[in-house]
């Protein structure tokens, strides 16, 4: 057992002996916690080593894919986690102190140019089987709007490459049907002809679309990082995240004329006040271009 898992395992025994939480507090205690373990060991960090910075990084990414309320809920557990740290000593200052209310941050969706997405979907080796599974993953995110959760447990019986359709579960799940462009329908077809096979390897098969070398679907993490990578490669300055190409496919699909309804169901909101934030980022893309080319703004 690393110390960090020896940290987290003693934090659970304090929450359950000292505290006396329920086991349901406990479990939504447990996943807060572990969620953001993940984080700091993909970082390459311990736990005294992370600052504020990082933890607005951690942050930064957990409001682009989660509800203020969410987000909120998660910063109680990190006060709480960080509380026993500094008790038990094994950190000498509190990075979640002073943290601002979720509200605060709350902002118009980031999203990509048309052509800053290009860019970014022809990063990947396609010379490689995991350049050309990442490019279909890429240009399946891109072409339907689903959630990172989805994307990776997406299941190859759930995609429809003749009808260009797939079957997606998302939140309570809810069943929906998605449109898939040709663009990724032919990548898709690329990877299973060409690359799926290998990253199978000795495991024969699998239920999912999208593999790992060892046959499982990758973490939404991991998938993050990837992002951030080819960001990177592609010269692009802006935070990414899996949401942040979600947001640039409602935002673009609006921007050329689809009707805001439709774009409620491809994304899977049960209420379109959630979809109609996007309204607000393409009046704003108005004003810019108004700002921008108007001879007398």
């Amino acid at each position: 057992m690393t110390e960090q898992e020896r940290i987290f395992q003693s934090y659970l025994n304090y929450l359950q002996v000292e505290r006396g939480l329920s086991a349901n507090t406990l479990e939504a205690y447990r996943r807060d916690i572990l969620d953001f373990l993940c984080f700091v060991d993909e970082q390459g960090l311990e736990l005294k080593d992370v600052r504020k910075s990082e933890l607005g990084t951690y942050l930064q990414n957990l409001y682009s894919r989660l509800s203020a309320r969410s987000v909120a809920r998660k910063i109680v557990s990190l006060r709480s986690f960080y509380r026993y740290l500094l008790l038990d000593k094994h950190v000498s200052e509190d990075p979640t102190e002073n943290l601002d209310s979720p509200r605060t941050w709350r902002s118009l969706p980031k999203y990509l140019t048309a052509e800053e997405v290009d860019s970014l979907l022809q990063q990947p080796d396609l010379a490689k089987p995991l350049g050309l599974r990442d490019r279909a993953m890429l240009e399946v995110l891109y072409a339907t709007g689903l959630r990172v959760s989805e994307l990776i447990h997406l299941r190859s019986a759930e995609v429809n490459l003749e009808v260009g359709f797939l079957r997606t579960r998302g939140k309570g799940n809810k069943e929906r049907l998605v449109p898939v462009g040709d663009s990724a329908l032919g990548y898709i077809r690329r990877y299973l002809a060409e690359a799926r096979a290998q990253l199978l390897h000795r495991q024969k098969s699998s239920p999912f679309l999208f593999v790992t070398r060892q046959g499982r679907p990758m973490s939404r993490q991991y998938f993050w990082m990837l992002i951030v990578k080819y960001g990177k490669q592609a010269g692009i300055g802006k935070t990414l995240t899996p949401h942040t190409i979600r947001h640039s496919f409602a935002t673009h699909l609006l921007e050329h004329g689809a009707d805001l309804r439709a774009v409620q169901l491809m994304l899977g909101h049960a209420d379109i006040s959630t979809t109609q934030i996007y309204t607000h980022v393409t009046r704003e893309r108005l004003k810019q271009v108004y700002d921008k080319y108007h001879p007398r703004s």
